[in-house]
């Protein structure tokens, strides 16, 4: 499982969760495009089967994809066999061989399985914009207090987020840009076997 990028120099790593949803993801491939910054997202498969051309419109700004299960199932409250599944029927709309676990919940046996077809790719900074409790500029202070060079940060292109993604976003990457720390995708090398 990938938490961080070793050996990354003046660089963060760049995640979202949960999309497309056309209420949020629009907004935020413009703020990146205006930042000139690349970020991997990984899609729910129903989401992707609702709104394929928004989908399209993520590859075709030469953003990268992993899987987020079908249906944002939480393993430990799935039987495997079930999980699996969601995972195949995901992987049939989106081609990657990157995963991420939805709430990060994974089990070990899952794990060992999966490594055989996936790179598991975690993250180090959960920023909370999905978190009613914090509140926007929170959430910035999570994305810019918390993460260091080679960190993987984690916002939702969700509509729980959608309040706190819009601020803390665009401020985040002006940050790191301040301090001429790159903002990327996950490395190719980490998304191929």
């Amino acid at each position: 499982m990938l938490w961080r990028i070793p050996n990354a120099k003046e660089e963060v790593f760049l995640t979202f969760d949960d999309g497309p949803t056309p209420e949020i993801t629009p907004r935020l491939l413009g703020i990146l495009k205006e930042h000139k910054v690349k970020a991997t997202f990984f899609c729910v498969g129903e989401n992707v089967q609702k709104h394929p051309k928004l989908f399209e419109q993520i590859l075709l700004e030469g953003h990268c994809v992993g899987n987020h299960t079908f249906n944002h199932l939480n393993a430990w409250e799935t039987d495997r066999k079930t999980y699996l599944k969601n995972i195949d029927k995901a992987s049939e709309l989106i081609p990657s061989k990157m995963f991420r676990p939805p709430y990060g919940k994974i089990s070990p046996k899952l794990i060992k399985y999966l490594r055989r077809s996936y790179k598991i790719i975690m993250w180090t900074v959960l920023s909370g914009d999905f978190d009613p409790d914090v509140n926007p500029e929170q959430c910035f202070k999570n994305t810019t207090t918390k993460t260091k060079v080679g960190d993987i940060l984690v916002f939702h292109d969700n509509l729980k987020a959608k309040k706190n993604v819009l601020y803390a976003l665009p401020k985040t990457l002006d940050y790191f840009a301040n301090l001429g720390i790159k903002v990327k995708p996950i490395p190719d090398k980490f998304a191929d076997f």
